[in-house]
């Protein structure tokens, strides 16, 4: 049977945390993922992963802490819960939620929630999934579904400033935090892009639960605002920013 490790303050600078494994490009992400991990540890944030060099993991903390525009008392929120390549098809996606759902009702917790959408979207948990397992839909804005498993009928809910999904600014405005590993280097390719190309871009950081209980759109470490107007949460590299800008 294979084994588990959750990362600890002890083992984190050992430990790879499986979404960027071996890339030297996302380097300083990971670095900057890690510092915000032993900060986000102490906490109650949890990051369990498969002893393997693949994407094998559930992240996920109490949701009053957690880094997104969601309130709800008692609940545990899933950042991501992502099984990858061959490991798909054996049962770890499954275990992992167990596990994720078994440590909430140790803690006491009201249920555990997690972002995800009408139709699949990249970066966001599968529906249907979670809907196996008993989880439900308690709130939407657009597209976006708040998906909740309750113990005893409470609720989560999107905060009311995510309605809004619209800022006062016709810049593209990207929001990022580094909770993600990736978008360090994705701003990084938007920036050299934007050297050749007379574009205003403004990037806000991401970098307190306060401000990610505030963001005014769906949030889970990205989002970007065009005329005014929240477009996407998909990480963008140059190819996927020309793109958005002829969109």
């Amino acid at each position: 049977m294979e084994e588990y490790i959750n990362i600890t303050l002890d083992n984190i600078d050992q430990e790879h945390i499986c979404c960027a494994i071996s890339d030297k490009k996302h380097f300083e992400g990971v670095f900057n993922k890690k510092e915000w991990l032993k900060k986000r540890i102490t906490e109650g944030h949890v990051f369990r992963k498969l002893n393997v060099q693949r994407k094998v993991f559930v992240e996920y903390a109490p949701l009053e802490k957690a880094w997104v525009p969601i309130e709800g008392n008692g609940f545990l929120y899933i950042y991501c819960l992502w099984v990858s390549g061959k490991f798909k098809g054996h049962g770890y996606g499954k275990q992992l939620l167990e596990y994720v759902i078994n440590d909430a009702k140790k803690k006491g917790k009201q249920g555990v929630c997690v972002i995800s959408s009408k139709k699949k979207k990249s970066y966001l948990a599968d529906k249907k999934f979670f809907l196996k397992y008993g989880f439900e839909v308690v709130d939407q804005i657009e597209d976006y579904e708040l998906l909740s498993l309750s113990f005893n009928h409470q609720k989560p809910s999107f905060c009311k400033n995510v309605k809004q999904m619209m800022i006062d600014s016709n810049h593209i405005t990207i929001y990022y935090s580094p909770q993600c590993p990736f978008t360090l280097n994705c701003i990084y390719e938007i920036k050299e892009y934007m050297k050749d190309c007379n574009i205003q871009v403004d990037f806000i950081k991401v970098d307190t639960l306060e401000k990610a209980k505030n963001i005014p759109c769906i949030f889970n470490n990205w989002a970007v605002f065009k005329n005014g107007k929240y477009v996407s949460h998909i990480l963008l590299n140059k190819k996927g920013f020309e793109k958005l800008l002829n969109d």
